[in-house]
């Protein structure tokens, strides 16, 4: 089962979610989870801060969110597992890719290793789970290629 990647972002900067789904279906393949389903939603601040508030008590947005969604025993019932919902916050992840002086689709490949990596059960809350879960990101994304082309759009001759 694929990732999927829904864009809600009105007025956020473009990314393709084709690109998106690429970059995820590469991750699932790394962790073993060629049959589990991912679902992406790339959208805005307001939509990020309003699902961080009702659902973490966190009156603020955020760059990623994860809501799991699988019971454990689903993949021994049916093979497959729906893992949960990753959500990228577009204008947070520019804001980010801005001051770390890289492109943007480089910092939402590392949001959504970031959110993947709580689905399937990594947290941050400890030294030593930090750690880990610093090493499986960086992981997930060397297995997860950008393209060269699609790193930094081509301009137009004249413009």
């Amino acid at each position: 089962m694929p990732t999927r990647v829904l864009k809600r972002a009105p007025r956020s900067p473009a990314i393709e979610a084709s690109l998106v789904r690429a970059l995820g279906n590469h991750m699932l393949d790394a962790l073993g989870l060629e049959r589990a389903e991912l679902s992406v939603l790339l959208t805005d601040d307001a939509k990020i801060h309003e699902l961080n508030r009702e659902h973490l008590g966190e009156d603020r947005p955020t760059d990623v969110l994860a809501f799991p969604l699988d019971a454990l025993d689903q993949e021994a019932r049916v093979g497959e597992r729906l893992l949960g919902d990753v959500v990228i916050s577009l204008p947070t992840a520019a804001r980010q890719a801005k001051g770390r002086k890289r492109p943007l689709i480089e910092e939402v490949r590392f949001l959504l290793a970031h959110g993947l990596l709580h689905l399937v059960g990594y947290d941050h809350a400890t030294a030593k789970e930090k750690r880990e879960m610093s090493a499986m990101t960086r992981r997930l994304v060397n297995a997860a290629p950008i393209a060269p082309a699609t790193r930094r759009k081509k301009r137009s001759p004249g413009r």
